[in-house]
């Protein structure tokens, strides 16, 4: 698929202040046009499936709907459209997630002014953007699932349990993540039971922390 000669952007962040100053970074670009905002994963996904978009910039850790959860499901009902991850963290297992949502690059907000516009052209190259210590990770990470001949391991949970891990770890209610997720509150308990059945814990405290290094809520 070739480029598109001016890229349209969905830009999403639940900072208004980080969404003007990359929205400036790019408009200022003459190939490069943000024509779409959100504050969170499902008003993102909602847009891009709306609008005439060719690159999502999702945010990693946005409340209700995380960037990387936007990503994957993006992957699943739009696959053609390109994505990137913008992140505060330089973390090994965000950029790890990213890349398993199928993002097309992972871009710090530290150094978003030096890198977006070069990630955004890259991805509609169809290629690959990673910064320095993120390439690293991933050598690492290869070389020792090579030394010790281990696969990639599948996710444990479901899309559904991971949706109600990052509630449970934003401190929501039984309740009130059934009315959120429009189910009974016997069904949100029955998940989370089996969840911490499945990953060996014991409460609320531990999937707090189980969260966070999933990427699905900020430390």
């Amino acid at each position: 698929m070739s480029a598109p000669l001016t890229t349209r952007i969905l830009l999403a962040d639940d900072h208004p202040i980080v969404l003007r100053g990359l929205r400036m970074v790019l408009d200022a670009q003459p190939d490069l046009t943000v024509v779409g905002e959100a504050a969170d994963g499902r008003e993102a996904v909602a847009k891009a499936l709306e609008l005439d978009v060719d690159l999502a910039i999702l945010d990693v850790a946005m409340p209700g709907q995380t960037g990387l959860q936007a990503a994957g499901e993006l992957k699943r009902r739009r696959p053609g459209l390109r994505t990137l991850m913008l992140s505060m963290y330089d973390s090994e297992q965000y950029f790890f997630e990213a890349l398993k949502a199928g993002a097309s690059g992972y871009v710090l907000k530290s150094a978003a002014d030096r890198d977006l516009v070069e990630a955004c052209r890259a991805a509609m190259r169809g290629e690959p953007f990673l910064y320095p210590a993120a390439v690293a990770a991933l050598i690492r990470d290869y070389l020792d699932r090579a030394a010790r001949g281990e696969a990639t391991p599948t996710d444990p949970l479901t899309p559904r349990e991971v949706e109600i891990v990052k509630l449970v770890a934003e401190g929501h209610t039984s309740d009130e993540i059934a009315e959120m997720l429009v189910i009974a509150r016997k069904t949100v308990e029955h998940h989370r039971s089996h969840i911490l059945e499945k990953l060996g814990m014991r409460d609320r405290v531990e999937l707090t922390r189980y969260a966070i290094r999933r990427g699905l809520v900020e430390p």
